[in-house]
């Protein structure tokens, strides 16, 4: 099979077929260019539907097959050594099958630096008005539809009308609008399909969702100029002092080699500095592209505060409220948070069982035996008198910091390694972030659902940042590795901020942007 895949030179290789792989893969076959696409995971097929598995199957061809991650991610949090299966995919589509399919614009004030609200970093090197084209052009590649959020002055011409609202959301929107916050329809990449399952946070076989597979791969393998190899890992990349020569890769226990004039890392934040670091000739004697230091660096997530609130009496609905979200605490008193959005999972019994058992545990009680049993008849008499609360979440933005970072894991070779720590700057953020949403839902039932702080380790992004200056970034403007001719970055490890927002938006944007200026078309 991969006999003349290997003997042909390809005009552009793509490590990688998430939303940033998918994307990049299919803007420039439709350009006319042949594109060869690379992937770890499986192909798998269009009958498969599962939820993205984060622990409780352990053997690592059983969650290629389920298209998880195989292997546990070592980390040292906060000085804590841990071990832990990631919420990242490995399979075509990468992590986007799995996805809840919010796909949301960032704020100008993301990207650029003003008096009125400085950027952490001085501001991006590309300006929020250079990428609203391209939120625009990947808003209709992906079939966005929502609502634009209200306290926007950017328009969103490409953004679809959605469905019809349900009863419960809607119901939690106008409670929301009486407390003075401004809420709307989130921004979902899903097509209007007969039947359409909504099946957000899972793997589906129909193709309503847009992802890096149905938006991204089988559209490009569809104009007949891509080819993808699954079950192929990208080991290392081979040149000389300028350029990729060709790429190294393994597939059932063979050694592949395959040479192209372009070269796109997008295997994912955690996954495209590793391949770079494992990358050493004599020409890159400490990686490919980190000549100065950088890949890998500045590794960052959100935070998720995750709350669980609760309809009024005599209000409750079953579904869970999947298409609500506000930015009224995206930027307040000088400080940049993030927005908070509904989540598409209901809590009931058990699951407030947990929590309350969490937070005795914490308390001064938590040393008395039989505590955790104090805990059940407070959980189902909330369950009996508040019904099954609705979990939403607010998306604190991180910052970069270059003591934050990811490694190949000495232990096991292509492990994951990485350590990470909470700037003082971020807990304070975190408090004050927590506060104002208790502030703005007051007179709603919410609880809080965790204590400590917990990174999104499903929204790794930074650790090949972007940056006009090579000695504290790994790409240029336009993505392409700093001192790498032919060597471009397509996936979340671009980002010089994580922003307030899901990342998937920005990745595609960024993704067509890439093509277009590594082809020099529009």
């Amino acid at each position: 099979m991969t006999g003349g895949i290997c003997e042909r030179r390809w005009d552009a290789i793509v490590i990688g077929t998430g939303i940033g792989g998918g994307t990049i893969g299919r803007r420039l076959a439709e350009k006319g260019l042949s594109v060869l696409f690379l992937e770890k995971g499986l192909a798998g097929c269009r009958t498969e539907e599962n939820d993205l598995d984060t622990g409780s199957v352990t053997d690592p061809a059983a969650r290629m097959r389920r298209g998880a991650w195989p292997d546990p991610v070592r980390g040292r949090i906060a000085g804590i050594e841990r071990h832990f299966y990631a919420p990242i995919g490995a399979g075509v589509g990468g992590s986007s099958v799995f996805y809840a399919a919010t796909l949301e614009r960032p704020e100008p004030h993301d990207l650029d630096h003003s008096a009125e609200r400085p950027h952490p970093t001085t501001g991006w090197p590309v300006s929020f008005s250079q990428m609203l084209p391209y939120f625009n052009a990947a808003q209709a590649v992906f079939h966005v539809r929502g609502e634009p959020d209200p306290l926007s002055a950017h328009p969103s011409p490409r953004l679809a009308v959605a469905p019809a609202l349900s009863q419960g959301d809607a119901g939690m929107m106008a409670r929301m609008r009486a407390s003075g916050l401004h809420p709307y329809r989130l921004h979902s990449a899903l097509r209007d399909l007969e039947g359409c399952r909504f099946c957000l946070g899972r793997k589906c076989p129909r193709v309503c969702k847009m992802d890096g597979r149905s938006a991204g791969v089988e559209p490009a393998l569809a104009t007949g100029r891509a080819a993808l190899v699954e079950d192929c890992e990208v080991t290392e990349l081979r040149g000389d002092a300028g350029r990729v020569t060709h790429v190294l890769a393994r597939r059932k226990g063979e050694t592949l080699r395959f040479t192209a004039d372009r070269v796109i890392l997008a295997a994912g934040a955690l996954s495209s500095p590793r391949l770079l670091l494992a990358s050493r000739t004599p020409y890159w004697p400490e990686g490919c592209g980190n000549g100065r230091g950088q890949v890998g660096r500045h590794l960052m997530f959100h935070l998720n505060e995750m709350f669980a609130l609760w309809p009024r009496r005599g209000e409750s609905f079953a579904e869970a409220a999947k298409a609500v979200g506000f930015r009224d605490l995206y930027f307040v008193e000088g400080q940049r948070f993030g927005m908070v959005q509904a989540m598409g999972l209901n809590l009931g019994k058990h699951e407030i069982l947990h929590h309350l058992r969490m937070r005795l545990a914490r308390s001064a009680l938590g040393a008395v035996p039989g505590t955790p049993q104090f805990a059940r008849l407070p959980a189902a008499l909330a369950a009996r008198v508040l019904g099954q609360a609705k979990v939403f979440v607010g998306l604190l933005e991180d910052m970069p910091d270059a003591e934050n970072r990811v490694w190949p894991d000495p232990q096991r070779p292509g492990g994951i390694l990485i350590d990470y720590r909470f700037a003082p700057e971020l807990l304070q953020r975190r408090q004050r972030f927590r506060q104002l949403i208790r502030g703005a839902l007051k007179g709603q039932r919410t609880l809080f659902l965790n204590y400590e702080p917990e990174p999104n380790f499903g929204h790794p992004c930074g650790s090949l940042r972007m940056g006009l200056d090579p000695a504290s970034s790994v790409t240029d403007a336009g993505c392409r590795v700093h001192g790498i001719a032919n060597l471009w970055v397509a996936d979340a490890s671009f980002m010089p901020t994580s922003m307030g927002v899901n990342p998937s938006l920005t990745i595609a944007a960024n993704a067509l942007r890439v093509a277009d200026l590594m082809t020099g078309k529009r």
